[in-house]
């Protein structure tokens, strides 16, 4: 087994997520409003998902001491800095989270969930607490609930896998084409979230993902079980992905519904 055994293996479920009936419906402001008001929750756990790896395959303790390989040290150390010190369009600091965050404001979507469950942290409840808010959509607290239990629970290479091919190179072309159509109508309010996606092309899309990739050989190595593990593990994360989408699908098809002139 390996890194082109799991991508096949794999295909058939990133092609649903990819090609997903949710971009075709992403026709107003409102639709991305929607769309990053779910999203923006699984923006903010793969933070935590990057941060695990880099406890996993670093030494974060005091005093310091060499752990792990080299090589990984330095993939996951170079993807972190990217995350959480990346630039804004003025060129200030900034973790790719805060600046999704400060786009949503641009574009007036509805940012007061995530930042109840960042203040509900910060007072000191654990993540399952947090994630109990009403205001918090089901689906979003599923798939947030998936990603705490592998961040627990799961082996660095089970960790890698997922980080890898379940969650941030998903978004497909169509998706920057259909927010590119809409910055030509609202370049105010969608110019910060086309800046963000063109980073996360540059940076994500381009270097991370070799990065993340050469992660995964170097953690499963020529361990069959391994590969089996995180074979499954990025299915598991693939469907729940899939899952999110199918629920932002529909918010946004109910909101079309319910503001539609013959409605009633």
């Amino acid at each position: 087994m390996n890194l082109g055994y799991l991508q096949q293996a794999i295909s058939p479920a990133r092609e649903k997520i990819i090609h997903h009936p949710v971009y075709n419906e992403l026709k107003r402001l409102q639709d991305l409003q929607i769309f990053c008001a779910h999203h923006v929750f699984a923006v903010w756990d793969f933070m935590s998902l990057l941060k695990r790896l880099q406890q996993e395959l670093t030494c974060v303790n005091i005093p310091w001491q060499p752990k792990g390989s080299a090589t990984t040290r330095y993939l996951i150390n170079e993807i972190v800095l990217g995350e959480e010190s990346d630039i804004d369009p003025n060129g200030t600091h900034t973790s790719h989270f805060e600046l999704y965050l400060r786009a949503m404001q641009n574009m007036h979507a509805d940012i007061a969930p995530i930042q109840l469950l960042l203040a509900d942290l910060r007072s000191g409840l654990s993540v399952e607490s947090a994630l109990e808010n009403g205001s918090i959509p089901e689906s979003v607290r599923s798939f947030c609930s998936h990603t705490f239990k592998l961040v627990n629970e799961a082996p660095p290479h089970v960790l890698a896998s997922v980080f890898t091919f379940g969650r941030e190179d998903l978004i497909p072309d169509m998706f920057h084409e259909l927010v590119s159509s809409l910055s030509s109508s609202y370049p105010e309010e969608v110019a910060l979230f086309q800046y963000y996606l063109e980073r996360h092309i540059e940076v994500d899309g381009d270097h991370h993902s070799i990065l993340a990739l050469q992660m995964v050989e170097e953690l499963c190595g020529t361990d069959k079980e391994k590969w089996e593990d995180a074979t499954t593990a990025a299915l598991e994360a693939l469907e729940q992905r899939r899952v999110l989408w199918d629920c932002i699908l529909k918010a946004i098809q109910e909101n079309h519904v319910y503001s539609s002139p013959l409605s009633v």
